[in-house]
């Protein structure tokens, strides 16, 4: 996925996230629904902000940051652990 593409996609995902918010403040949506969802788009959002780091480091260090690969969710949520 090329830098623009993630991009955007980070911009949809916190569309999404914002969007998901709205629904429980007005009624929409109850707060156990719009946890598991939030904690779905986090993770997802954790996925894209890791794979375009990786990607500009690869173009930092003279590499192609086409090389760079999307992690898994555990990995990427597991860094601390």
């Amino acid at each position: 996925m090329e830098e623009d593409q993630i991009l955007s996609r980070i911009a949809a995902l916190v569309a999404d996230r914002r969007r998901l918010r709205d629904a429980v403040t007005s009624g929409e949506i109850d707060t156990s629904t719009e946890d598991e969802r939030l904690a779905n788009l986090e993770e997802e959002l954790d996925r894209c902000w890791d794979l375009l780091r990786q990607r500009r480091a690869k173009s930092e260090f003279g590499e192609n940051p086409d090389e760079a690969q999307a992690r898994s969710s555990s990995q990427v949520e597991g860094y601390l652990s």
